[in-house]
């Protein structure tokens, strides 16, 4: 921030030879890094690294077991569903 209060009349001084078309597109050159800047700084909020297990934790139990064992193959889902009904 140092250096861009150094560099504040140097830039006032050369935006006065710009066409104002030009000034326009310095105008939407600093908004562009302002909004670049806000993004970075989100992006490296957001790099926080998540275990699946903490991702999936709201869900567990939130289905009704009416299979029972999901390790078992087609065939005897096929068979457990006959059965139960």
């Amino acid at each position: 921030m140092t250096q861009a209060i150094t560099q504040e009349p140097t830039i006032l001084e050369s935006r006065k030879n710009l066409t104002p078309k030009q000034q326009q597109e310095v105008l939407y050159f600093l908004e562009f890094l302002q909004f670049k800047g806000q993004k970075h700084h989100l992006s490296d909020q957001e790099e926080e690294v998540i275990s699946i297990l903490e991702i999936a934790q709201e869900f567990v139990g939130c289905l009704e077991s009416g299979i029972g064992d999901l390790s078992l193959t087609k065939k005897q889902l096929k068979q457990q569903s006959a059965i139960s009904y």
